[in-house]
């Protein structure tokens, strides 16, 4: 029986409930692959579900090894998948919301949920990419940005925000970005047409109305966002759901939008990449050793970019 190390838990709870462990390596279905993982995305999400502050899995799912951004290379595929080769290497959000499986030196997926790497990245950076490119992707397909819309994105220096904005600028957006004071050189590197210090004063004291609210923050970030929404304008959240009283006052749409696995766009995100229309920013890049010191990082809510972990 061939075997794999992994980073399982056993129940939600904190960071000691990582647990690297040797398990069973798994073999493809016949519409799947089987990647050996490279390197792993850390997203806010991973910490959010380890701790049980978003239950994807019920009791009987444990123990579970977490994690969903991979990249790496194709180690087997399923007798009916055709698109891949063994020893291509890929890149994708696989298995989201479950099985999930990625904190792991192999990883099972769907073949439809991979697409090439980026040439131009390395597998570390390859794996920063998708969950957060993908969510800012689809968010802003189904808010209906458009060339000449006013976008405020929140937190445009974390994960998803950085990706945002520069994925707003390239549909003809005019974006206005939320950071803080230590991240105003990065944001304007990024092209923002308006930097806004939330620390220096209430943003909504700061913005003329816009036509679409990305809210990345949620709580009362989200809501105050109203303030500055015109009328019949959009605001998409990927924290909770609008306030039904705000959502229901307002004219426009109110959306709460949960990312999903999609290999057309990762292939676009990936030409976007290699034609250096797309930066992603890694902040750290840790060991597959130190898991629990990327979650503890990431739980700090100040990383600007993308954390990384490297399996091998």
């Amino acid at each position: 029986m061939a075997t794999m190390q992994a980073v399982q838990i056993k129940r939600y709870g904190g960071i000691d409930e990582l647990e690297q462990v040797e398990i069973e390596r798994p073999e493809p279905a016949a519409d799947q692959v089987l990647i050996k993982v490279h390197a792993i995305g850390i997203n806010p999400v991973d910490y959010k579900v380890r701790s049980g502050m978003v239950a994807f899995f019920d009791e009987a799912a444990f123990p579970v090894v977490l994690g969903w951004d991979v990249a790496g290379t194709i180690a087997a595929v399923g007798a009916n998948v055709a698109q891949w080769q063994v020893g291509d290497a890929v890149y994708g959000m696989v298995n989201f919301p479950t099985p999930a499986g990625a904190y792991a030196e192999y990883v099972l997926a769907p073949a439809s949920e991979v697409a090439a790497k980026p040439a131009s990245l390395s597998f570390e950076a390859a794996a920063a990419v998708p969950l957060v490119a993908l969510t800012a992707w689809q968010a802003f397909d189904l808010v209906g940005l458009q060339a000449g819309d006013r976008a405020l994105i929140h937190a445009a220096a974390g994960g998803v925000g950085h990706v945002a904005v520069q994925l707003a600028k390239l549909r003809g957006a005019h974006v206005i970005a939320t950071a803080s004071a230590r991240n105003e050189g990065f944001v304007r590197e990024l092209g923002v047409d308006q930097y806004v210090d939330y620390t220096a004063a209430p943003f909504e004291q700061q913005i003329e109305p816009v036509d679409v609210v990305f809210d990345t923050v949620g709580g009362e970030v989200q809501a105050r966002s109203y303030a500055v929404l015109k009328p019949h304008a959009g605001l998409v959240t990927i924290v909770g759901s609008p306030p039904e009283d705000l959502a229901a006052a307002h004219a426009g749409k109110s959306l709460s939008h949960l990312v999903q696995a999609n290999q057309a766009q990762l292939a676009a995100i990936a030409q976007l990449i290699d034609s250096q229309q797309l930066r992603i920013e890694v902040e750290h890049v840790f060991g597959f050793a130190e898991l629990a010191a990327a979650h503890e990082r990431m739980q700090s809510n100040r990383v600007r970019g993308k954390i990384v972990v490297k399996v091998i």
